[in-house]
């Protein structure tokens, strides 16, 4: 069994499994170090392995109707968990009305709570007793750090001398972190010593040792928190390779993400993920997805660096689909396109290797 920073852990995600909604649940099912993840909660795929639901392919992650199923069957199994991780990613992060009795059921059997959401749960009164009363804790991974353990922009990221990559996206919830990771660690797999820099609560919840929650983060301190991250992994790792994951896109109306990425964390190249299904930014009906061109014109007007590749996302596509939309994305951009959640990041990583 793997060791994990925080113990076992069941994951709530009510209603939101395989869709947007659910992302920082995908992201735990698919690879965490800070948990051992037991089980997931979504009753629209009761009885079903987690792996096979989502990318088609088998991992041991059961998911349960609810916290009662879990608690019976794992318990059974001896795989009681501590932890119940808010595996929901909203739009806005609001917590659900209806998420709050499986969260005091919780913290009734005096499990720990861990939430990314923007709605903070240490800010419940009722929540709070509850946990006082049964000797847990309650995490909100997006509650800003105080202000004197914040830093401003110092220009030291000048001195990292490795290859920096930033995976930036054309949307929001388009798989950045999920290929930042996967980048990571196929680096890793050919004995280069690769770091994440995790820029949401999601990498964190993974395990990124050097992160900053960028949509938390006082405006004034964000360049400065992404430069310290990148520095800090620098110093004390001596990488190879540095992956920073985007947040947001350049264009997205709700979540403009990237700039300081670009401006602050100084990447070599950009790698652009990108959903060839989508025509509309995710969440916001009538908002055109600006095209590829556009997207990469503007990173690198914006940035003064190359888009190196384009890494696709596959939804809503058959598998015989997504070939071909590589194909035409090369065709369109001269760039090289790469589905690495579907065939893996090596042909990638070798590419990247050459910019060593």
């Amino acid at each position: 069994m793997k060791n994990s920073i925080d113990g076992k852990a069941l994951v709530y995600c009510e209603g939101a499994f395989n869709t947007p909604n659910g992302k920082t649940a995908h992201g735990l099912v698919r690879f965490t170090e800070r948990y051992q993840i037991v089980g997931v909660i979504d009753s629209s795929y009761a009885g079903q392995d987690a792996g096979k639901v989502l990318d088609g392919k088998k991992n041991g992650i059961f998911i349960f109707r609810s916290i009662e199923s879990a608690v019976r069957e794992l318990t059974d199994m001896g795989m009681l968990p501590r932890t119940l991780v808010i595996g929901l990613a909203p739009d806005g992060g609001r917590l659900p009305a209806h998420a709050k009795a499986t969260l005091q059921k919780a913290l009734d059997m005096g499990w720990n709570l861990d939430s990314g959401l923007h709605d903070f749960l240490s800010n419940d009164k009722g929540l709070v007793k509850l946990a006082e009363e049964n000797q847990c804790r309650i995490r909100d991974v997006r509650k800003t750090p105080p202000r004197e353990k914040l830093h401003f922009f110092t220009g030291e990221i000048e001195k990292v001398d490795c290859l920096k990559l930033a995976v930036l996206g054309t949307d929001s919830a388009i798989g950045k972190r999920t290929t930042a990771w996967l980048l990571v660690h196929a680096f890793r797999k050919l004995g280069l010593k690769a770091e994440m820099i995790g820029t949401g609560q999601t990498a964190w919840m993974q395990g990124a040792k050097y992160s900053m929650i960028m949509d938390s983060c006082i405006n004034d301190f964000v360049s400065g928190e992404i430069e310290h991250a990148v520095v800090s992994a620098y110093k004390n790792e001596k990488p190879d390779v540095i992956v920073i994951e985007g947040q947001g896109s350049l264009m997205n109306p709700a979540y403009p993400g990237g700039f300081e990425i670009l401006a602050a964390g100084r990447p070599d190249y950009v790698i652009l993920q990108h959903a060839p299904t989508r025509v509309e930014y995710d969440g916001f009906p009538g908002y055109k997805l600006h095209s590829l061109q556009e997207q990469i014109n503007a990173i690198e007007i914006i940035s003064g660096k190359k888009v190196i590749a384009i890494t696709v996302n596959h939804e809503g596509m058959q598998e015989e689909e997504i070939i071909p939309a590589c194909e035409a994305i090369t065709q369109e951009t001269g760039l090289p396109a790469f589905d690495v959640l579907k065939y893996g990041a090596t042909e990638l990583v070798q590419l990247l290797k050459t910019k060593l």
